[in-house]
């Protein structure tokens, strides 16, 4: 239906769709709108950003809660999993206050960092590293390698679907997010996707474009639908074939 809706008039939108030509206009006006591929871009270099630096930081600690053992290991998970308790809007003041104070304002540090930190990649990495078995990382260290050889090798190929699932999760929220960008952000350059879609609701305009606007969800959708796609083959192969490849 959101395809459809943008391939309609807007004199047709609330009409039998049966009887009406359909046509591209509503994706020209799109792109003659708003400045689409600048908005796409920073969308891009902001989701694709915020899953890998995730990912990295959250395997990394996921994998130290998992094997080693260290004072107050046990309290510093807890404080983590109490994290993902708070609900994000909670931290809007406190993170526009820091990012104001760095001189991250309407910057991609501003976009990009703090979702970069979050307690359910290092849960999720957490979990998934103690569910495998220790006698493959054993056996490596019995080779010579160190605990980052072992952690790079044997523990991260293993991990394969954890990687894919939360760079799925953290790709798509950081591609929706529309509050924290809104927020953030001050001119057209550095605004996401997400933000570009409000210029077409009736909230900022006399009336909604909804051929507009459905054209720029489809649009919008297209590397979200392209993520679930690429990461597919990761989720479902057996964990075991990472280690018997590494």
């Amino acid at each position: 239906m959101m395809f459809l809706i943008s391939l309609t008039g807007q004199e047709n939108i609330f009409t039998d769709y049966k009887n009406i030509n359909l046509s591209f206009c509503a994706y020209k006006n799109v792109f003659q709108s708003i400045p689409l591929a600048r908005y796409f871009l920073n969308s891009v270099i902001v989701a694709l950003l915020t899953a890998i630096g995730q990912v990295i930081v959250s395997a990394l600690a996921g994998y130290g809660f998992a094997r080693f053992d260290f004072k107050y290991k046990n309290t510093l998970f807890f404080i983590f999993i109490l994290t993902m308790m708070v609900p994000p809007q909670v931290n809007i003041v406190p993170l526009f206050y820091l990012m104001s104070k760095l001189g991250w304002i309407n910057t991609y540090q501003a976009l990009i960092v703090p979702g970069i930190f979050g307690g359910f990649g290092v849960f999720l990495m957490r979990q998934y590293f103690m569910s495998i078995s220790n006698e493959l990382e054993e056996a490596a260290k019995l080779d010579g390698c160190n605990a980052f050889q072992t952690f790079h090798k044997i523990a991260l190929p293993c991990a394969l679907p954890a990687v894919a699932t939360l760079s799925i999760f953290t790709f798509v929220g950081a591609w929706n997010s529309f509050m924290w960008p809104l927020i953030v952000t001050n001119t057209e350059n550095m605004r996401t996707l997400a933000v570009g879609l409000t210029i077409f609701k009736g909230s900022f305009r006399e009336i909604t474009m909804w051929g507009e606007l459905m054209a720029c969800s489809c649009i919008c959708s297209i590397p979200v639908i392209a993520a679930f796609i690429i990461g597919k083959k990761y989720l479902i192969n057996n964990p075991m074939d990472g280690a018997i490849k590494g």
